[in-house]
């Protein structure tokens, strides 16, 4: 158990921030189901609607520190190669 006020302080901010990246991370996980049931569903079009609608959610992600930027353009990538090829089969 920390002892220094300064390890005290720093378990409450740690806890906080772990909160609120949770949440953050399952807001952006939420965004990306919705695009994965349009995929599933064979919908194209609300899959990209979806995926517009994710896309700023997933980049904020980077900004505060949830998700590598390379990890998230990955993820875009492919998910937009996706609906390309649910477009193209249709």
């Amino acid at each position: 158990m920390a002892n220094h006020a300064s390890s005290k302080k720093r378990i409450r901010s740690t806890a906080k921030r772990a909160e609120v990246n949770g949440a953050r991370r399952s807001r952006m996980r939420t965004f990306i189901k919705k695009i994965e049931s349009a995929i599933t569903a064979g919908d194209a079009k609300q899959a990209n609607d979806a995926l517009r609608e994710a896309q700023p959610e997933i980049h904020r992600g980077v900004a505060k520190g949830i998700l590598h930027k390379n990890t998230a353009a990955r993820k875009l990538s492919r998910l937009s190669a996706r609906i390309k090829a649910l477009k193209s089969a249709a």
